[in-house]
């Protein structure tokens, strides 16, 4: 399996922040951060206002509150995941009373004059309530699926009628390689997914359906405990979601949304309207060429042809001011940061340790993939932003948080602990 099955034993006591360096973990981030906030003032050079010096500022925040979190030995948390769970849905449950709204979704609750967007945190709570969940009870049957998808089910409903369908998909990815990292057969996982392919395949090419439903039924068949009624189960549920797509379609998204998940195929067909934020993109990103136009010196940048440039779309002023090789290189960056996370939770001490840091790492990874698609076209735009490159406080403060969670299982993990103990024998 692989998930760790052994369990931490007795209290784990790591040596102060100072004493454990841990330069990939904290450096990619804080360097990252440093570049965006240069990139946030180059978008904004021909406007009144500056948002780069409040990034560098939330960082700052982030960042202390991250080695505050370091110190906090994660199994404690345990027996605090019901009161996270009940503030993370009365959180949700405020922005429907007592929200603000923006760019047409209601997201933000206003907490001493500051916009505090509740679902950036839920994202953190659902990791720990579903660690802690199946840590527990690991899924062995069809129907242990039940209990994790019904905890994490409930803020998934709240923030995706918020609207806020790309930190609800955000929910999905996690759910599913905490999942898996926990032990679960690809083939369940697989068949988890097969609804919204087969909802897909329904909308794009409906005559795949007479060979797709079938294949998942024979996954089922040689998957699942109870063939004959497992088999049958899916391919009801795989028919279900077919017919249903056409109504899901019309009455489950915004139309904004129906937009922006068409137009990314053909972005020219509305180039004023909202294939515009992704032609610009493009446009930008190509600009930069090989090396860039430099740091400050990106003319669409300037010109602030992309709207809403120094969030979601921070990844063009990218493009065009360092070129192909700064985005190659800060690719790159996170997949080094994605392989500390992933040696963390491997050498963790305990199932909840390990699944917290696989789940900190799936929700920076899925988050890192869709905004840069999106940017170049290559997926609809939805709305998630880069982690700690695009502005935005709560995202800011929850990635800095988690990375401090990270940092608190590498410091009290088994290998970590033998190392320590080697060298003070010596």
């Amino acid at each position: 399996m692989p998930i760790l099955s052994r369990r931490s034993r007795g209290r784990r006591h790591g040596r102060p922040w100072y004493g454990e360096r841990d330069l990939l973990l904290w450096g990619i981030p804080l360097g990252m951060t440093f570049i965006a906030g240069i990139l946030i003032a180059s978008t904004q050079r021909q406007a009144e206002y500056a948002d780069w010096y409040q990034h560098w500022l939330t960082a700052a925040v982030g960042l202390a509150l991250g080695l505050l979190a370091a110190q906090l030995p994660l199994q404690r948390l345990n027996q605090w995941l019901a009161p996270i769970y009940g503030l993370t849905v009365l959180s949700l449950v405020a922005v429907r009373f007592v929200g603000t709204s923006a760019l047409g979704a209601q997201r933000w609750i206003n907490v001493a004059g500051f916009h505090v967007q509740p679902s950036e945190f839920a994202k953190l709570a659902a990791i720990l309530l579903l660690a802690g969940v199946l840590s527990r009870f690991p899924v062995e049957r069809p129907v242990d699926l039940v209990r994790p998808c019904s905890f994490i089910g409930l803020p998934w409903i709240l923030v995706f009628i918020q609207p806020d369908l790309g930190t609800s998909l955000v929910f999905g990815a996690v759910l599913l390689v905490m999942l898996f990292w926990a032990g679960m057969p690809a083939t369940w996982l697989l068949l988890l997914i097969s609804p919204l392919l087969s909802a897909i395949i329904a909308g794009t090419l409906p005559i795949l359906l007479a060979l797709w439903i079938p294949l998942m039924a024979w996954v089922a068949w040689k998957s699942l405990p109870w063939r004959r009624i497992g088999a049958a189960a899916v391919m009801g549920i795989e028919a279900l979601f077919a017919i249903l797509t056409p109504y899901l379609w019309m009455h489950g998204l915004k139309e904004y949304q129906r937009d922006r998940l068409v137009l990314f195929l053909d972005p020219s067909k509305d180039p004023l309207g909202g294939g515009y934020h992704l032609l610009q993109s493009q446009v930008g990103i190509g600009s930069g060429g090989l090396w860039g136009t430099g740091l400050m010196h990106g003319h669409l940048t300037k010109l602030r042809f992309i709207p809403e440039q120094h969030t979601d779309f921070i990844f063009s002023a990218m493009g065009e001011e360092t070129g192909f090789i700064g985005s190659v290189l800060l690719v790159v960056a996170f997949g080094v940061l994605m392989w500390r996370l992933l040696r963390i939770a491997n050498d963790a001490g305990s199932d909840f340790e390990s699944l917290v840091v696989i789940g900190i790492a799936a929700m920076l990874l899925f988050q890192l993939v869709v905004n840069i698609c999106m940017t170049i076209g290559l997926g609809p735009v939805t709305g998630i932003p880069l982690p700690w490159m695009s502005y935005g406080r709560s995202a800011m403060l929850v990635n800095f948080v988690s990375l401090g969670l990270c940092a608190s299982v590498a410091r009290r993990s088994p290998s970590r602990r033998s190392r320590a103990a080697r060298q003070g024998g010596a």
